[in-house]
């Protein structure tokens, strides 16, 4: 999947996705809900920055969600780094999809 997102493949990473999706928005703040909604945010953040994350770490937390942790790497138009550093994904999935995505600051 994070290679797939890496690439800009939204369609394979959307396949991944519940239809239903809540997705965190790490970009504006607040929640993306459904793949649609989740397509268009992708759509307009590769057009305003470049975003790499590559997975560091799995764990499965108390929750019993997934969590990735991500070396991230936020670069703008221009290629200058605007941020470096690790955070964590959790993952809630059900029925092999992911139903929700949150966002932990390190």
């Amino acid at each position: 999947m994070y290679a797939a997102f890496n690439a800009r493949d939204i369609e394979s990473v959307l396949a991944t996705l519940h239809p239903d999706v809540d997705w965190a928005n790490g970009m504006d703040g607040g929640r993306v809900l459904g793949r649609a909604d989740v397509r268009a945010y992708w759509t307009r953040q590769f057009g305003v920055i470049d975003p790499r994350v590559e997975p560091v770490g799995f764990d499965t937390d108390s929750a019993g969600r997934t969590v990735v942790r991500v070396h991230q790497v936020v670069r703008n138009p221009a290629g200058a780094v605007i941020s470096d550093g690790v955070v964590e994904h959790l993952y809630t999935i059900a029925d092999g999809l992911i139903t929700r995505m949150d966002i932990r600051k390190n």
